[in-house]
C-alpha cells in the first residue's frame, strides 16, 4: 500500500482547507470490502457521496476528491465520476430554469446515475413525443454499468439535433447488453450497448443544451482529474525504488520525469479550476478543457511508460494492486482520443476559439 493510499486526506488542487466531509467519505471507502472491484458496494458508496455533497463546493473541491478516490482505486473513480457528473448536470438544469420531472421515472436521492452520450456507427437512439410524453427507441453504445444503474442521462436524436433525456434503466423497455467486453482493465465497469424500445424519457434542457452548457467542459476535466489521481501511486512506487539500497541514477531520472509530468498536470488542473470558476466570463471553455485533458493524458502516459521501464515486470505480475491500476488506467485513458483531440485544439486556434 502506498503512502497516498494510506492517507485519508484529499489531494489538494487548491490552497484551501480540507473539507471534513470529503475526508470522512474517503475513510468510509477504506472500510469497504472490494472497494472499486465490487460494483454494488462501490456504487452504493457513490450514491452516498452524491447525497452528502453540499452546494458550497468549488471545482477544486470536486476534482481533488475525484483524484483522491482514483489514487485509492481507479475503478472506484470510474464508477463515481459519472454519477456525480449526472447530479451536477441535473443541478445545472434546475439553475437554468428547466423543470425535470424525475418523479415520473421514479428517480430520487437513492438513484444511481450514468451519463451515456457516445455515438457509434450503425447505432442511433431516437426520441419521439406522443400524447403521454417522450419515448426512446434504438441502441446506444458505450453505456457503462447499465446493468447496475437505476437511471441515466442519455443523449438522443430529435430530428437532426441531439437532446438530453433522463431515463429509468431497470424497466422491461430497456435491455443492456453484457458485452462484448473483453477488457483486462476496468473489467467490472462493463461498457456495452443498450437497446431501448419505446422507453419513457424525461427531457433535460432544450435541444443542444447539454453540449453548449459550460459544465460540459468542467465535466471533461473532472475525468482528467481521475486520470491524474490514478497515476500518483506510480510516482510513489518510483520514489520507493529510487530510495532502495543500491538504486542508481537511472532510477532517479525515471522518478524525476514522472514527478515533473504529474506536477505540470497538477498546475493545469489548478489553473483550470480557477478559470472555470470565473464562468460565464471565461471564453470558450471547451478549448480550455481540451488543453487540460491533453496535458494530463500526456503526464499519465509518461508515468505509465517510465514506471514500466524503471520497475520492470515484477510489479505487473506480483503486485495485484499495481497491475490492476496500470490495466485500469490503460482503458480509462482511452477516453482521451490522442491526436484527434489535439486536432480539435488546432481547429479551435485556427477558428479563433483558442486565445490564451
Amino acid at each position: 500500500m502506498t503512502r497516498l493510499q494510506e492517507d485519508s486526506s484529499p489531494i489538494h488542487l487548491s490552497d484551501g482547507p480540507i473539507r471534513d466531509s470529503g475526508a470522512a467519505l474517503l475513510d468510509e471507502a477504506g472500510r469497504i470490502d472490494g472497494f472499486g472491484t465490487n460494483v454494488a458496494t462501490t456504487l452504493a458508496w457513490a450514491v452516498g457521496v452524491g447525497a452528502a455533497r453540499g452546494h458550497e463546493r468549488s471545482l477544486s473541491d470536486d476534482w481533488s476528491f475525484l483524484a483522491a478516490v482514483a489514487s485509492r482505486d481507479v475503478g472506484a473513480a470510474r464508477i463515481l465520476e459519472p454519477h456525480l457528473d449526472a447530479l451536477d448536470i441535473l443541478d445545472q438544469a434546475g439553475r437554468d430554469g428547466y423543470d425535470v420531472d424525475l418523479a415520473s421515472i421514479h428517480a430520487d436521492s437513492g438513484s444511481s446515475w450514468g451519463v451515456f452520450a457516445a455515438e457509434g456507427a450503425g447505432m442511433r437512439l431516437e426520441v419521439q413525443g406522443d400524447g403521454s410524453g417522450w419515448r426512446l427507441t434504438g441502441t446506444k453504445p458505450w453505456c457503462s454499468l447499465a446493468q447496475h444503474l437505476t437511471h441515466a442521462l442519455i443523449t438522443a436524436w430529435v430530428g437532426d439535433e441531439r437532446r438530453l433525456f433522463a431515463v429509468a434503466l431497470q424497466t422491461p423497455d430497456v435491455t443492456p447488453h453484457t458485452g462484448p467486453w473483453h477488457a483486462r482493465g476496468l473489467r467490472q465497469v462493463v461498457s456495452a450497448p443498450v437497446d431501448f424500445v419505446s422507453a419513457r424519457a424525461v427531457p433535460v434542457g432544450e435541444p443542444g443544451w447539454y453540449l453548449r452548457r459550460p459544465g460540459f467542459a468542467a465535466g471533461g476535466i473532472g475525468v482528467a482529474a481521475c486520470w491524474w489521481g490514478g497515476a500518483l501511486p506510480l510516482r510513489d512506487a518510483l520514489a520507493g525504488a529510487a530510495q532502495r539500497e543500491g538504486a542508481d541514477q537511472l532510477s532517479r531520472v525515471h522518478l524525476g520525469r514522472v514527478d515533473v509530468a504529474l506536477w505540470t498536470a497538477r498546475l493545469a488542473l489548478r489553473s483550470a479550476a480557477q478559470e472555470m470558476g470565473r464562468l460565464p466570463e471565461a471564453s470558450h471553455p471547451g478549448a480550455l478543457a481540451a488543453r487540460v485533458r491533453a496535458v494530463v493524458a500526456g503526464a499519465v502516459e509518461t508515468a505509465m511508460d517510465e514506471s514500466a521501464r524503471a520497475l520492470g515486470p515484477l510489479p505487473l505480475v506480483a503486485d495485484e494492486a499495481h497491475a490492476r491500476r496500470v490495466a485500469d488506467l490503460e482503458i480509462y485513458l482511452r477516453q482521451h482520443h490522442g491526436e484527434r483531440d489535439l486536432a480539435r485544439i488546432g481547429a479551435d486556434i485556427v477558428e479563433g476559439r483558442g486565445a490564451w
